[in-house]
């Protein structure tokens, strides 16, 4: 299969955790959902449509740290516009604004490996991003981080099954993908770090997310030794693990 591969980087970038609400945090790196949104903003399909025409099985992705991940909190002001208008002095029952505490991901920049069944949507996405096009805005997570994106190329990938010794890994690998059979399918090795989160993976067009995994990664963006069931080798030398 052919896989295209993109960097993708802002100044700011928030990916909101499920379960913050008041005081909202973000995920590290953008979920597979969020993946999926930034490839069809490039694309220029519909929010209510990009899940379908990017449904899980026919569109896959991964995604790689390249810079290590920093989070700062900053204040964000939201206006009440539950009327349809905002009011920018403050009244009996309204507040002008209200600001919230954001965790915020600073300088974050990932490389994106994605590919999908369709050729025609393949070529597509492969045009818009040699060209540096993108239908919609594109952002990192929320509208005010606006982020670009730049093209690497087009590779050939190879699916790899259980390997007999350990494989580098460049992307988070979730916990399911590992070799359930061996003793360590997690080499643990000095000098790096290694963090879990538990992330949305699939998501209906309903945007109700049918599946959950607990994902490991490097948050400096190092290469893991692991012992996964299958992986992707990449032409242009990366292991990867294939959403």
């Amino acid at each position: 299969m052919k896989v295209a591969v993109f960097d993708i980087k802002a100044d700011f970038g928030f990916f909101g955790k499920f379960y913050s609400t008041s005081s909202p945090i973000t995920y590290p790196f953008p979920p597979f959902p969020t993946i999926q949104g930034m490839v069809g903003a490039i694309l220029g399909l519909d929010k209510k449509e990009y899940l379908d025409v990017l449904e899980y099985g026919k569109f896959r992705a991964g995604i790689r740290i390249l810079t290590p991940v920093k989070k700062i909190r900053m204040g964000i002001n939201h206006i009440d516009t539950k009327e349809g208008r905002w009011q920018p002095i403050k009244t009996k029952n309204r507040q002008p604004r209200t600001q919230m505490r954001f965790e915020l991901l600073k300088d974050p920049c990932f490389r994106i490996y994605a590919t999908h069944t369709s050729t025609n949507v393949f070529q597509k996405l492969v045009e818009f991003l040699r060209e540096h096009k993108s239908f919609f805005t594109l952002s990192m997570g929320l509208s005010e981080f606006l982020a670009d994106f730049e093209f690497v190329g087009v590779f050939e990938a190879f699916e790899k099954d259980m390997p007999d010794d350990y494989v580098s890994l460049c992307t988070p690998i979730p916990l399911s993908y590992l070799d359930s059979k061996a003793d360590t399918p997690l080499r643990i090795e000095a000098g790096k770090s290694y963090f879990k989160e538990r992330m949305p993976l699939y998501m209906l067009r309903t945007r109700e997310v049918v599946k959950y995994e607990d994902v490991i990664f490097e948050p400096t963006g190092k290469e893991l030794l692991a012992r996964p069931s299958s992986y992707v080798e990449v032409q242009n030398g990366e292991n990867i693990l294939l959403f």
